[in-house]
Parts: structure tokens; sequence; C-alpha cells
């Protein structure tokens, strides 16, 4: 059903006819099977698969930001795990995001504003807001209110923008999303909605919980309006269970798969990092079993790979460290609720239940957004997670009942909350890299022992698109001024 849906959904704009037809003589002019504007509903899920490939896929999460959050490790190739950003990576997803998916969600933004349809509008803002939160959380200042604007007549050099002005931006089309589509009347997107199927309550939720994400990420940078925006952000309903995870469940069927498992089907570059791999260990985490594969010179040992190694000294640890788990393999295992899965199959997560149930637990334990019952709301996350991931109830309570994970208050308890949130967010590299800079949860990240030279840090954000010192220098050469030097050490605003 899942694979007919996403078939159907992807139908391209070749076969969908007589959607240009005019009523004047102009009509003549126009090719009655070729249409001008795409319909919204093709737009929006190709801009949903687009997404998730390119910010949860091997571009960005493998390559970069799993790497910095030390979720995984590289065993070939291992330039960026070493600190080395090569601009051309950069280059791709960044140009890629602006042509693509991000245009894409603002054509559907502008036809269903067109009908009045907020139902269709409102998750193409949401889902593009998501995308706009992951480039400035990666570089700090970009274009935004003057992007996407070229083809309506505007700049084709858009200004970046300061990321303090995003997020305030960001926030309000929330707001505004959640607002009018939970009184919307409209048709929905239907089987075209990839993420909901055409849910516009569980939108309304995705909506509210990604404000709050963006609220208590700021909570340092701009602590009274972070206040504000969270305690609106719940009071207007955020997620309540799993079954409100915002997340896209591949069909698997060699075209549109999971994108780790894509990589790792004609790949074998990654490892499981000795961090993560640690740290789930000492804790007698449940979750190791389903994140790793047992090493193949012990099978059973799982044991992590140090990030930051050279070419060299990697070499004797390809097969005594652990590859990601056979549920991002093709062809194997069956796990948790989702059944049967053959890895092509396994979802790729935005926003889940457990990471509202973290941000609760940390906003009741500091005080924020009307949140109290730090204690519940912790161990409601983390039993969330080991759910998401094919846990039992018994294996959580397990868990939590161990002295080094159980909940305590106060600094400490900040620490496990921020600790349990950075192995929950496993595959969700981008989100995980940016809790980690904010929190600085787990301490035991750090540069390995063969970064390039000239990094003395786990990067706190990329570098700018290569390609934009000669399409854009002027507005890039302005917010560097603004942010500071184009490294991977400058932090942006909500980091500082």
């Amino acid at each position: 059903m899942q694979l007919t849906r996403l078939s159907a959904a992807l139908v391209t704009i070749a076969s969908l006819a007589a959607m240009a037809c005019k009523t004047d003589l102009t009509g003549l002019n126009t090719n009655p099977n070729s249409p001008t504007t795409a319909p919204a509903t093709s737009l929006f899920s190709n801009a949903t698969v687009t997404t998730l490939s390119r910010w949860n896929g091997s571009g960005t999460t493998l390559s970069m930001t799993s790497l910095f959050a030390q979720h995984v490790a590289q065993v070939q190739y291992v330039d960026e795990d070493r600190g080395h950003i090569r601009p051309t990576t950069v280059d791709g997803f960044y140009a890629g995001s602006y042509t693509a998916e991000l245009e894409d969600y603002q054509k559907v933004q502008d036809q269903g504003k067109a009908s009045n349809n907020a139902n269709f509008w409102g998750p193409a803002a949401v889902m593009q807001s998501w995308v706009f939160q992951n480039l400035t959380d990666i570089l700090g200042d970009v274009p935004y209110s003057e992007a996407l604007k070229g083809d309506a007549g505007g700049p084709l050099k858009p200004k970046y923008d300061a990321q303090k002005d995003i997020y305030y931006g960001l926030l309000k089309t929330l707001t505004d999303a959640s607002a009018a589509m939970k009184t919307a009347a409209g048709e929905g997107l239907g089987s075209a909605d990839l993420v909901y199927k055409g849910d516009a309550a569980k939108w309304v939720k995705f909506a509210n919980s990604l404000r709050a994400r963006l609220a208590l990420r700021m909570s340092t940078a701009d602590a009274a309006k972070a206040a504000t925006e969270l305690s609106a952000a719940f009071a207007a309903g955020v997620m309540t269970s799993n079954a409100d995870n915002a997340m896209l469940a591949w069909p698997g069927d060699g075209v549109f798969d999971n994108p780790w498992s894509a990589s790792f089907s004609t790949r074998d570059d990654h490892r499981i990092s000795k961090t993560l791999l640690d740290t789930m260990n000492l804790l007698n985490d449940p979750r190791v079993k389903i994140y790793a594969q047992p090493t193949k010179a012990d099978p059973t040992k799982y044991t992590g790979l140090q990030n930051g190694m050279d070419n060299v000294t990697v070499t004797p640890f390809f097969n005594t460290t652990s590859r990601p788990g056979t549920i991002f393999y093709p062809g194997t295992t069956t796990y948790g609720t989702f059944g049967t899965s053959a890895g092509k199959k396994t979802p790729s997560y935005i926003l889940t239940f457990a990471e509202v149930k973290f941000m609760a637990a940390e906003a009741a334990e500091r005080g924020l957004g009307g949140q109290t019952g730090a204690a519940a709301h912790y161990s409601a996350a983390v039993t969330a997670s080991i759910s998401q991931w094919g846990g039992s109830a018994a294996d959580a309570a397990a868990y939590l009942a161990q002295p080094s994970v159980a909940y305590v208050p106060g600094a400490e308890g900040l620490r496990r909350i921020g600790l349990q949130k950075w192995i929950s967010l496993f595959t969700q590299g981008t989100e995980a890299w940016s809790e980690w800079r904010r929190t600085g949860n787990p301490a035991t990240i750090k540069m390995g022992p063969a970064a390039y030279p000239d990094v003395q840090q786990v990067p706190r954000r990329l570098i700018y698109a290569s390609n934009e010192q000669s399409v854009n220098a002027v507005a890039r050469t302005e917010a560097i001024a603004r942010q500071g030097p184009d490294l991977t050490s400058t932090r942006v605003w909500w980091n500082k």
C-alpha cells in the first residue's frame, strides 16, 4: 500500500494532462498536454522525498553531521571525519535545497493560499521551515527573506539574513500554519502527503513541536523570546505519542529506499562511532543491537570506531568495529512495530514524540515553557525512543531502573536529558550535532587523533558553498563580516 501511494504521488508532471487549458484566445498558444504549473500534490510528494533523501542521507548526514555528532565514524574516505569539509560537499546540498525542495514547497504554498486552503499550504510551510532550520543551524546566516523570489521578479542575489531574524521568521510561519490548519476545512493533500496521509491534526502537532524545538535551541541566545515561544508551542498542542512522529516510511522498492540503506548497499565506508557505542555499552542500552551489528571479528562484541583517524591507522579496524545495524541493510531482519523490514523500508525521522518529551523534561528542569515534572517527561522520552526503535516497555523499564540512567534533578538531570536525547537522535545527524553544540552533551565528543592541522575542534558550523563566492559574493561577504570568519570554528548565533 505504501509503495502504491508513493509511486502514485510521484507521477511525472508530463503525464498530468489538460492542466493549463485556457478559455480565451491565449489558449491557442498553450499545449494542453503540457501543464505550465505542476499540481501542488505532485510538488509536495516530490519535495518530501527529495528533502528526506538530502537531509537524512549520505550527502549531509553520513558524510558530515552524523560524523560531527559522533554517531558514526568513517573507515574509508575520512576527510570529513578529520574535520576537513570539502566545499563540493556543501555545494551539492546547499544549491539543491534552494532550487529543489524549498522552491517546490513555496509553489505549494502559493497554490494553497491562492485557493485559501490551509490544508495545502500549511504542511508545505512546515516542511519548508524544517529545511530552513537545517540550513541556518549548520551554516548560520543564509538567504531567507529574499530567497525563492527570483521567478516573481525578486532578487536574484538574495541577502543573507541574520540567524536571529531567520528564527523569528520561522517561529511566525509555524505559528500561522498551526493556527490556520487547526480551523481549515479545505481538501488536504491526501495520498500525496507522505508524512501524515492528509491528517491535518498531526500536522498541527508537528508545527507546534518544531516551534518548541526552535524556541529551546535559542533559549541561551534570546531567553525572553524563547520562553514566550516555548510556552505558546506547548499550549498549542505538541506530539502526544509515537503515532505522531514526523517521518517518511520508505516503500523499499529499489527506487524509493531508506537513504542509509541505499548508501550501505553499495558502500562500506562507515562504522558506529566509539563515542556512541562506548556510552551505550556502559549503560546497557537495549538499542545497541538495533543501532549496530556485532563485529565481523567477534560476533559477541559491539565495538565502535574512534572518529578522526587517517587512512593508514584506520585500516586495522575494518573488521574489528561494528557496522550500522541490520535494519539499514537490504534483505535483513525484522524489528519493532514496523513488522518485516528489509532495511530499505526503515523510516527516516524528522521530529519525534521522544524528542518532544526530552524538550519538556529540559524545560521543566529549567523552569521554562510552563512545564513541570521533569522526571516523568524524561522517563516518557526514553521509553518512547526505545519503543520507536522496536524495544518493549519491559526493555525501557529495566533500562530506566539503572542508577546510571534513572533521572536525578539539577545539573546532573540536565546532563542525562542531553545524553539520552543525543542517543535517541540516531540517524538524525544534523539535529544530534546541533544539540551537542547547544548543550555540550555528551562531553566525550572530541576531535580525533588525526585531525587536519588547521582543525583544532569538532566543527561548530559548516563553511559556505564555494560557488556563492561567484554568484552572490556581496551578500556572502556581508554575512561573514556580521557573523564571523567562514570557518568551522565560528559559532552560529544561538551557540555563542
